[in-house]
């Protein structure tokens, strides 16, 4: 297994990984070009994918009338197109924050609660700091590894050229990238006293999954919070972050009380109700084209269909 803070082997120059360097090349175009050059070109990326990116469109869509089903159709049709700007600016961040430079990220960044994280660091005690997937939680990660030292779990790629590039951007800055497979690295880190980032938030399947709310709707949710905690000691700590204009705010909120308890369903609830207060200090930075309640307790949903009304 590759050690968790190894960056992988370059892939090669095949015809067949082309499409995939090129791409990366634009990135690392992407990362070096102005601040105030990449939010502007964001935004025309943005407005761009909201016209063609169809399906994609069709999954915000149902999810915001999902979760604001009390807010007017003008209301949510403004969030769909303000998420779109938020998706088309954060992929440049993601490159930024691989590749580029974040020290005018670091002039106009606000922290507020990193007492918590220097106080449960005095004590030795790991900590599994948690977020959702909002398109600012690459710059933001990188931004809170310049206060603290911190790791962070990820998703592999299938393609070997994404893999190493962004392995290799992230681990300029982390302290380690643990795979999602690799819990016990994940494990053996916090019961050494480190600081882990983790967002569950995404739809998954498998054994370790139950319902729970999420915006007043069952969504299927991966227990790891509750079994990271419960296997390690470590404290579980909301980690807020938006942005507002060129400026970055970030909030690490207090530890969790009585976290883990006996009940994985109430313990990943808890961990929604986190996730969902985020979402509502900043809307439009939500990963909203995520099929997020795309199975339900009676099975797949069809609220992704096209032709059916997205409502509960």
């Amino acid at each position: 297994m590759t050690a968790p803070d190894a960056v992988p082997p370059r892939p090669p120059f095949s015809p067949r990984l082309w499409p995939a360097w090129l791409g990366l090349g634009a990135a690392l175009l992407a990362a070096r070009l102005p601040w105030t050059w990449q939010r502007a070109l964001g935004l025309g990326v943005g407005r761009i994918a909201l016209r063609l990116a169809g399906t994609r469109r069709r999954a915000a869509q149902v999810n915001i009338a999902l979760c604001f089903p009390q807010e007017s159709p003008q209301w949510r049709a403004r969030l769909l197109r303000d998420s779109f700007d938020a998706l088309g600016i954060g992929l440049f961040e993601f490159a930024r924050a691989w590749w580029g430079d974040d020290q005018p990220m670091r002039r106009q960044m606000q922290i507020e609660g990193v007492e918590h994280l220097q106080a449960l660091q005095a004590q030795g005690r790991g900590v599994l700091l948690v977020s959702g997937h909002f398109m600012t939680l690459e710059m933001c990660g990188r931004l809170m590894c310049s206060r603290v030292p911190l790791s962070g779990m990820y998703r592999r790629h299938r393609n070997p050229v994404m893999e190493w590039a962004v392995k290799r951007g992230r681990l300029g800055y982390a302290d380690a990238m643990f795979g999602n497979g690799d819990i016990r690295g994940a494990v053996r880190h916090l019961k050494r006293g480190g600081f882990l980032w983790y967002a569950p938030d995404q739809d998954m399947r498998g054994k370790d999954t139950v319902f729970a709310p999420f915006f007043g709707m069952p969504a299927s949710t991966i227990t790891a919070t509750h079994q990271l905690a419960r296997l390690t000691g470590c404290a579980v700590v909301p980690f807020f972050h938006r942005r507002e204009g060129g400026r970055y705010v970030l909030r690490v909120a207090p530890p969790l009380a009585d976290f883990p308890s006996e009940d994985a369903v109430a313990d990943t609830a808890r961990v929604n109700a986190a996730i969902e207060a985020m979402v509502r200090e900043a809307p439009s930075q939500y990963l909203w084209i995520h099929r997020r309640f795309k199975r339900q307790p009676q099975g797949r949903s069809d609220y992704y269909d096209r032709g059916r009304a997205p409502s509960p």
